[in-house]
């Protein structure tokens, strides 16, 4: 199986929620939530591809690289490339109903591992799917991270101690999905958190704590002042509010200020290595990739996401040789062109 034998069976499983597009960037999806769009006129989602498309690359071949570093480290695991399958979750609402959240989330995990990558699962308005999900990382060691709604605080400290006894290595909460349209049309309760609320969170475990959906320099220092160990630069993959920056254009800003004291994930249209690296640069520790898993998975199951995964690697790994970067961990804005 090729990659593009992966896209072709995706496109026939998705059942029409998503169109799989030569380019994954909104347009044809343009506020289909449910399904894999953008919230309203989907200009959220669209600018993430269009932010990251406004930068270019120096290239540069006088130099010594050959074989660059992609491996990095992070909460204690080693990662074969600086990337994480972002937390996705919902088939029988968002992606077609074809197959199981079980099928779904087992060829992610899979797939990832397979790869020396590792994955995020996500909570839904269904509660059996992060029952599931959290399951599916039990048979795996724990080797992935869950992320859980914005509800009521009595009940996110219930799943992070469902999560506790999954041995995953981390934990996260995706702060902006309490503007899903999802989670309201099944009345599930979720909302915005003080900072007095991260912190009871935070404190309420032991495992690294990763507050995703930041998207100004007010709020990442804030996340800091909860106590959390990494925040995701993100915007909802466009679905929550329409017409934000794209994540490229806020994430320098954000980078410059808090950088070095605490890890910065980036998560928005990132679709290819190239993406990973202008990431990168922009001052992303490392990147979460959202509905390219979903494509993969469904197109090739575990082996379907192996193969994006090792497309991705060698993308990066061109990318870096040709602007002259020796490992991941020093690459910076010098590639950019001005």
């Amino acid at each position: 199986m090729n990659y593009d034998e992966v896209l072709k069976n995706a496109k026939e499983n998705l059942n029409g929620s998503c169109r799989v597009c030569r380019v994954c960037n909104g347009v044809a999806c343009a506020g289909e939530v449910p399904g894999m769009g953008g919230k309203g006129t989907g200009a959220a989602f669209m600018e993430n591809i269009k932010a990251l498309n406004e930068y270019k690359l120096n290239l540069r071949t006088i130099h010594d690289v050959k074989e660059p570093d992609l491996e990095i480290e992070m909460f204690g695991h080693k990662m074969s490339l600086p990337i994480f399958a972002a937390p996705v979750s919902g088939t029988t609402l968002n992606m077609g109903g074809k197959f199981t959240e079980e099928e779904y989330i087992s060829w992610v995990i899979e797939g990832c591992l397979n790869a020396g990558i590792y994955p995020m699962v996500g909570d839904t308005a269904v509660d059996s799917f992060l029952i599931t999900n959290l399951e599916q990382l039990k048979k795996n060691d724990g080797k992935g991270i869950p992320f859980i709604k914005p509800w009521e605080n009595t009940n996110v400290i219930k799943k992070i101690k469902m999560v506790e006894e999954s041995g995953a290595f981390a934990v996260g909460m995706d702060i902006d999905a309490c503007g899903l349209i999802t989670l309201a049309l099944h009345g599930k309760p979720v909302m915005p958190k003080t900072i007095d609320d991260i912190k009871e969170i935070v404190n309420s475990t032991k495992l690294p704590f990763i507050l995703k959906g930041i998207m100004t320099v007010d709020e990442a220092e804030l996340a800091i002042k909860a106590g959390v160990s990494a925040i995701v630069v993100s915007n909802h993959g466009g679905r929550v509010l329409d017409h934000t920056p794209g994540v490229a254009e806020v994430l320098p800003k954000i980078a410059k200020a808090v950088k070095g004291k605490i890890t910065i994930l980036a998560d928005g249209g990132v679709r290819s290595g190239v993406d990973i690296l202008k990431m990168l640069a922009l001052g992303a520790d490392a990147v979460l990739i959202g509905r390219p898993f979903v494509t993969a998975s469904f197109g090739g199951q575990t082996e379907g996401v192996k193969i994006y995964i090792e497309k991705l690697k060698s993308e990066l790994k061109s990318a870096m040789i040709l602007t002259g970067c020796e490992s991941v961990k020093n690459i910076d804005e010098s590639i950019l062109y001005r």
